[in-house]
């Protein structure tokens, strides 16, 4: 479940400095609306996640692994005679390689299976979907330091999600390709500063028809828009900035404009220019304490799919969603052994195109966990996580959900 503090975050909290690590956690919960939509369903559940992790330290490069498996089983779906059990996976690898002090390569790619959105992160769904659905991210950075005061970071990113059942699949299968490339100015030591420009294409795979719209001659048939009518580029520029503030303060960010296009639409395509952000503040304020806050402003898919069928707005398909999202976290230890962490989100969103063309959907979500370290391999876990999302009517967005989950821990 959320916020659960792993045998690796344990073993960190001791000071583990093995190259690998196994742990596992066992939690009981319950989940007041478990498939996520406005007539909720609760059940009490067990949910069972091992997690292996290793890292393999050469002269200059580094290699680490991560595989981890969750199990939960719901009571109330064993009543009613339907599947019980839901399957996660998380696959991650990654390589750090320095060719020499001035030229560093970072490649790493993320793989997750699931049905949680959560767990399917940037998908763009706010609701738990069967299946065994896919989103798989690789990343590649390379890090060139040209003086003692200029550097470049060029990298590349991917994006894929792949969701098994309709209408999922027709509304949000897709690739994001994106290229970028940071120009970065050292100041001090302590601070930098860059300006860069990012590309992104976003293409949309499963070819399904997700609306109709017209008719758009009197008497003629109706019309279809197909996945890939939400296709579309983006051209980022950004300026930024990142600094120790203090010894203990830690600022970044980045902040510019978006122009964005679709580029298949069969009626008209549009552009837009947009705010982009993405802002973030760390304060360490004791050993083992520290509190986090940041804000991103960008543009988001998503899977409402609507039509204002009339020829004066042409026909509008919704396109995706404006967001602005303002978070916070914080990390108390408490005692040696006893750690509170705390976490908000709220996201705002506008929606672009369709039948709810600017309206906007607002996002609450705040948890709280305890972790107790009864010793250097068990630990355990109490916590709480609630979700509210009001969208507009007729959206089929709005849900509320809690969840209440506690357990064990065991790392080795």
């Amino acid at each position: 479940m959320v916020l659960n503090m792993s045998g690796m975050a344990q073993s960190a909290l001791f000071g583990d400095a093995k190259d690998w690590n196994v742990s596992s956690s066992l939690q009981g919960f319950y989940d007041s609306n478990y498939n996520i939509g406005a007539n909720q369903q609760g059940s009490w559940g067990i949910e069972l996640s091992p997690t292996i992790t290793a890292t393999i330290p050469l002269t200059q490069t580094q290699i680490g692994f991560l595989y981890t498996y969750g199990l939960q089983w719901y009571a109330q779906r064993q009543n009613d005679h339907v599947n019980a059990y839901d399957q996660q996976h998380t696959v991650s690898l990654w390589v750090d390689h320095a060719f020499n002090e001035r030229y560093d390569l970072k490649v790493a790619d993320t793989f997750n299976s699931g049905q949680e959105p959560e767990l399917l992160a940037g998908g763009g769904t706010i609701y738990r979907v069967n299946g065994n659905n896919i989103a798989n991210n690789a990343t590649a950075t390379l890090n060139t330091e040209w003086t003692r005061l200029i550097s470049t970071s060029l990298s590349y990113e991917n994006n894929f999600y792949d969701y098994q059942s309709q209408p999922y699949a027709g509304q949000l299968n897709r690739v994001d390709n994106s290229p970028a490339l940071d120009v970065q100015w050292h100041l001090t030591p302590e601070t930098m500063l860059f300006v860069g420009y990012k590309f992104n294409i976003e293409n949309y795979l499963d070819g399904a028809v997700i609306a109709n719209y017209g008719p758009t001659t009197p008497g003629g048939p109706l019309e279809n828009y197909y996945s890939d009518s939400r296709d579309n580029i983006s051209h980022f520029g950004y300026v930024g900035a990142q600094a120790n503030l203090l010894p203990n303060l830690v600022a970044a960010g980045k902040v510019g404009v978006q122009y964005y296009e679709t580029i298949n639409n069969p009626v008209q395509n549009t552009s837009d220019t947009t705010p982009y952000a993405d802002l973030s503040l760390i304060y360490t304020y004791q050993p083992g304490c520290n509190a986090q806050m940041g804000f991103t402003e960008t543009r988001n898919a998503t899977d409402v799919v609507s039509v204002n069928n009339t020829a004066a707005s042409n026909y509008s398909l919704t396109q995706d969603l404006l967001s602005s999202t303002v978070y916070a976290s914080v990390n108390h230890q408490l005692t040696p052994k006893l750690l509170l962490t705390v976490i908000g989100r709220y996201t705002a969103s506008q929606y672009n195109g369709g039948e709810f063309n600017n309206e906007w959907q607002y996002d609450y979500s705040a948890g709280v966990s305890a972790n107790y370290a009864f010793t250097r391999h068990v630990s355990g876990q109490l916590g709480y996580n609630y979700d509210n999302v009001a969208a507009p009517a007729g959206s089929g967005q709005s849900y509320l959900r809690n969840r209440v989950y506690f357990g064990f821990s065991v790392a080795y």
